[in-house]
């Protein structure tokens, strides 16, 4: 078989298993509601580490989808019930008519966070919940998602609109600015990604992005080359990266956030 009949080999093989398997619970949890399932993040941007880096799911469904049906994937999809080998599952459920149309908001049924390395979060409502992580990760869905199940994800799931995605991008280089809950290494790759997207319309994988801004501004290359070193290394050995030296490098993100979204009229 080769990727088009087996979309499992698109994935590293370190995970093919674990994510069988989860498809395998997903579909007998939700049945015929079932309309998708897709890797996103880093595994679609060919950028997963292993020991390092997240799995990133989304997962589509026909509403209604039961209350209960989804507090039963939350459990069966827990890390205590089936042990996730990367650094954690972040698993969002979405209505799949909310996926289909271009949104800014959060729209989620479930955001599922589990995993040895990551804090644990069953959400079911997304009131109040900040919506730029979503928003940007359905953008690089509609553009480099792996469907696990179902058609393929441009088909299912639609790429933000630039008015709704540029405040995205926005907000989280201002999380990253912030720093906290977040290692070194990734605020100054998700800021080499946004960065970059702002410049080509395309996401790419961090190390990629990396490697254009590193190139392109002399004055941020240290810092943004001691990043990529730390990202290579666990978690857990993740690498001090100096301070005003991360906030000034996000500061410069921003203003190309900025520049970005005045060349299109946002």
């Amino acid at each position: 078989m080769d990727a088009e009949t087996d979309p499992f080999r698109a994935v590293p093989a370190e995970v093919r298993p674990y994510l069988t398997e989860l498809v395998r619970r997903t579909r007998a949890v939700c049945g015929s509601r079932l309309t998708g399932v897709v890797a996103v993040g880093s595994l679609a941007l060919g950028d997963y580490r292993h020991g390092r880096s997240d799995i990133d799911v989304t997962v589509l469904v026909e509403d209604p989808l039961p209350a209960a049906a989804l507090r039963e994937l939350a459990d069966a999809l827990d890390h205590r019930r089936l042990p996730c080998p990367a650094a954690g599952l972040e698993l969002v459920v979405y209505p799949a008519g909310f996926a289909r149309v271009p949104s800014g908001e959060a729209g989620y049924l479930l955001d599922l966070n589990t995993g040895a390395q990551l804090p644990g979060r069953t959400a079911f409502d997304p009131a109040g919940a900040p919506s730029f992580w979503y928003v940007i990760d359905r953008s690089v869905a509609h553009q480099d998602g792996i469907a696990l199940y179902g058609p393929p994800a441009p088909e299912v799931i639609a790429a933000p609109r630039p008015a709704d995605l540029y405040p995205a991008i926005r907000a989280s280089v201002r999380e990253h600015d912030d720093g906290a809950g977040h290692l070194a290494d990734n605020r100054v790759l998700n800021g080499c990604r946004s960065a970059v997207y702002c410049g080509t319309g395309r996401w790419l994988a961090k190390r990629d992005a990396a490697g254009r801004v590193a190139a392109a501004q002399e004055g941020f290359r240290p810092l943004i080359e001691a990043a990529v070193r730390s990202f290579e290394r666990p978690r857990a050995a993740a690498l001090p990266l100096p301070g005003p030296q991360v906030r000034a490098f996000l500061t410069w993100v921003r203003s190309r956030v900025d520049e970005g979204a005045a060349a299109i009229g946002v």
